[in-house]
């Protein structure tokens, strides 16, 4: 009994050294840039948030993303700005695609903590990946020059007509909010798919959907305000 209590004890101390080898390992089978700055992070930052960032539901949506942006508005693009970046993994994920041709992806966050840690996981493609740290209510957007602008949290944001008037009218987005109102963070989450559509009122609507999860439903649009 007591050898198994030890060799539980170590396993748990050696979990994340154990990670770093595995996570390096796939970067060496798979070639992936994703995988490779995830292994960076967990060298460096061993008290990043990952298990969330990383989590099946968080990436899940996020390939949702990656995919219905693809057959709406294609893969080119020079300037696309994404609000509330936290670690950046959107961005990796469309680096990691070989589909999509980006010049800069620009990740703002009102936490400058989250920065280091967005720049490592992307660090492989250089100066086409950058954070900033802002509210997104004081940003410029008329100066940025953004081919589309991404909002994954419109939930957390009380008034979204008010901040979706801050863009230049042309301005293409892809923007997504939820139904989980249970969740005390979720301040300006929408009932429906039609809600949403309603809320954001978009001049041209690309691409509208729902995405159905455990505990709740994703809603997005895609389209030009």
């Amino acid at each position: 009994m007591m050898k198994t209590t030890r060799s539980n004890e170590a396993n748990t101390t050696d979990w994340h050294e154990s990670a770093f080898d595995i996570i390096r390992g796939l970067s060496a089978y798979t070639g992936s840039s994703l995988i490779e700055g995830l292994a960076k992070v967990i060298a460096k930052y061993p008290d990043a948030d990952l298990g969330t960032a990383f989590n099946h539901k968080q990436v899940g949506s996020k390939i949702w993303a990656r995919e219905k942006l693809f057959e709406s508005l294609g893969g080119k693009f020079k300037h696309i700005v994404l609000l509330g970046g936290w670690y950046g993994v959107l961005p990796a994920m469309c680096f990691d695609d070989s589909r999509f041709d980006i010049d800069l992806f620009e990740s703002i966050d009102i936490d400058p903590a989250v920065a280091e840690i967005a720049e490592t996981l992307n660090a492989k493609v250089g100066e086409r990946f950058r954070t900033t740290t802002h509210d997104m209510y004081t940003v410029d957007y008329s100066t940025r020059g953004a081919d589309l602008v991404i909002n994954t949290s419109c939930e957390h944001i009380a008034d979204l007509p008010a901040w979706l008037a801050l863009l230049p009218r042309g301005t293409k987005v892809l923007l997504q909010s939820n139904d989980y109102f249970s969740e005390p963070t979720h301040i300006n989450c929408v009932p429906s798919l039609e809600a949403f559509k309603e809320q954001t009122s978009l001049s041209h609507l690309a691409f509208a959907g729902s995405l159905k999860m455990k505990k709740y439903t994703r809603f997005m649009v895609i389209g030009t305000v």
